[in-house]
């Protein structure tokens, strides 16, 4: 995943979360705002310290970054997926099925 695709400054997330729709379960949060400024979509993947240390949080950074780059997303939206503690319980595969619902929820995919 081309770093293009990624939401960098801490600004433009917080303007995803504060005026973008939001789908909540128990895994993941995902916040999604519309920005037609871009030719593509962009995203950014938060894991807060609650959920283990550094190893276990970049792992599932990289998870989903893998998940994303295999979907088809043809919109130029913006998202923000921040993930629960709660996540740790999964493989990839259920993780895979979790995040691709939100993503069909949100209409983004």
């Amino acid at each position: 995943m081309k770093k293009a695709f990624r939401i960098k400054k801490a600004t433009e997330i917080e303007h995803v979360m504060q005026n973008g729709s939001v789908v909540r379960n128990k895994h993941l949060k995902v916040f999604k705002k519309e920005n037609h400024d871009n030719r593509h979509f962009r995203f950014a993947v938060s894991v807060p310290k609650k959920y283990g240390n550094a190893v276990e949080r970049n792992k599932m950074k990289r998870r989903i970054r893998m998940i994303v780059s295999q979907q088809t997303i043809k919109q130029t939206d913006d998202f923000f997926v921040v993930i629960h503690p709660a996540a740790k319980a999964l493989d990839f595969e259920s993780l895979k099925q979790v995040l691709e619902k939100a993503l069909t929820k949100l209409s983004i995919r």
